[in-house]
């Protein structure tokens, strides 16, 4: 079992609640959720609650992710776009602090689970549509129709456009999932073969060099990979909410 990639991933229930039928026990995960909120949240409290004129390192961090995040909000929604704000910093922090947490022996990647990655993704989805329609009403519908297009071919680009617009939170989610799952079970992969190949003497432990190298240098891509999925997930998140504040364009 220790040596078994998958188990990793197991959700086990700490707090079982069963309400009319249905499942809503504590979990693992959701352990990991809300250490997660607390933990970005406590960070950014903590490192700007006394901040100053010249920041500490740890300041800088903070005031770093927040600048990163308004300058990607900017250059892809424009202005209008900062309303958005703290959406889109949340869902970074969250999944940036989330990917993090999971790099450390026996804490749980709750995104590695792709319930979890879609409903973030259907977050930004929803918030798109719903915020498309409040400001635009029927004239968010321009989206599915790119401007110039011939009359012949709107039937056409219009059933992309709305195929495409269908498949992102599919595709928001999977990436995120499948990277994190990915990447957490071929660490386990080459940690176990360390594992084994120790067990087998002064020949095994030899050999085990070999995966011992790669266990570490996919740590070292896994700390890159849990910053670019959040990344990701957030530069996508501005772009579609763009599309939602500029609808014709």
């Amino acid at each position: 079992m220790a040596n078994d990639p998958i188990h990793q991933f197991v959700i086990n229930e700490i707090v079982p609640i069963d309400i009319a039928g249905m499942n809503f026990s504590f979990t693992n995960s959701s352990l990991f959720m809300v250490a997660t909120a607390v933990g970005a949240a406590g960070f950014l409290y903590l490192t700007t609650s006394s901040r100053g004129l010249i920041p500490s390192r740890m300041q800088s961090i903070s005031e770093m992710s927040y600048e990163f995040i308004a300058n990607m909000l900017r250059d892809a929604a424009g202005t209008a776009g900062m309303r958005f704000f703290p959406l889109v910093f949340s869902l970074f922090m969250f999944i940036l602090v989330a990917n993090l947490f999971g790099m450390f022996p026996y804490f749980f990647t709750f995104t590695s689970h792709i319930i979890v990655t879609f409903a973030l993704a259907m977050l930004v989805i929803l918030t798109v549509v719903g915020y498309g329609f409040y400001k635009h009403g029927f004239g968010f519908l321009k989206l599915f129709v790119p401007h110039g297009v011939p009359g012949i071919l709107v039937p056409l680009v219009v059933a992309i456009e709305v195929i495409s617009f269908l498949s992102r939170p599919i595709s928001l989610s999977v990436r995120l999932f499948a990277n994190m799952l990915a990447g957490h079970i071929t660490l386990k992969v080459f940690a176990g073969f360390v594992t084994s190949l120790s067990a087998m003497g002064a020949a095994g432990v030899a050999g085990a060099v070999l995966p011992l190298a790669m266990t570490v240098a996919l740590t070292g891509l896994e700390f890159l990979v849990a910053f670019l999925q959040a990344y990701v997930f957030a530069v996508l998140t501005c772009m579609y909410l763009n599309d939602a504040i500029h609808p014709g364009h």
